[in-house]
């Protein structure tokens, strides 16, 4: 096999969760540029429509469908939905994530905890046990959970989200293990500070970013590019023999 037939996702079916902006635009865009046929969600049509126009216009293939992850119901639909129009997901990104509190632990509220538990962990697992029947039909199939650094080593004020991504990280591990015999490999990408609105409020002030990247190795921040990459390599034959693994994306942090 070339080294271009191991990139190559023609033919495969992706779905993206929480892919209108940052990590999750670009690895719809990516996806589309190596062949798949791309599902791209959010809660927000409008935004969804605008990426899938563009992406269109670069020669790849989409549907955009707005659904809400947590909400079991159009969990369903937005599976449903893809099936109809594609037959099939051979990849599955599960990239949506909430953090609506900052601050310590003990005044996070349980209205809080919920919303963070139900689409960072939750809603993974629904999405991954919808889609397992159809991949194992199909004779395997590739997901990847966008985790984050967080899950190994607690950031300030974010300790419930940091929760969550522990929880998606051993989550990836037991479905590898439990689907492994199905042709279902199952790894995490996790991110350490990329550049997105999601992470603006600890790069928009220079003294900020300056004292979170100037002990790292690589003495900077990464890109969403950076973090696409990598979910290209899990998704296509280049990583066959890759399940179960978390992967860092973080310019060395955790070391």
């Amino acid at each position: 096999m070339t080294e271009n037939q191991l990139f190559n996702l023609t033919g495969k079916v992706a779905l993206i969760t929480g892919a209108s902006k940052g990590i999750g635009e670009q690895i719809a865009r990516y996806l589309a540029q190596f062949g798949a046929k791309v599902i791209i969600n959010s809660r927000r049509q409008a935004d969804l429509d605008e990426l899938a126009e563009d992406i269109r216009a670069s020669g790849g293939e989409v549907i955009a469908i707005e659904a809400r992850m947590g909400d079991d119901t159009q969990m369903k639909h937005l599976f449903d939905k893809s099936i109809e129009v594609y037959g099939g997901i051979d990849i599955l990104v599960n990239n949506a994530a909430a953090n609506p509190y900052y601050g310590p632990t003990v005044d996070c509220p349980d209205s809080s905890y919920d919303k963070i538990m139900d689409i960072n962990v939750k809603a993974p697992f629904q999405l991954s046990k919808m889609v397992h029947p159809v991949m194992k039909m199909r004779g395997g199939g590739s997901i990847i959970n966008i985790s984050s650094i967080a899950g190994e080593t607690p950031d300030p004020g974010l300790g419930i989200y940091s929760v969550s991504k522990s929880a998606i990280n051993m989550l990836t591990k037991v479905l590898a293990k439990e689907w492994g015999s199905d042709g279902i490999r199952v790894n995490a990408v996790a991110p350490g500070l990329i550049k997105t609105k999601f992470s603006q409020a600890l790069w928009k002030d220079e003294k900020t970013l300056a004292h979170f990247t100037k002990r790292l190795p690589i003495a900077r921040m990464g890109t969403v590019e950076e973090v696409a990459s990598l979910v290209v390599y899990l998704a296509s034959e280049a990583s066959g023999y890759c399940t179960g693994g978390v992967y860092t994306v973080d310019g060395g942090t955790t070391i």
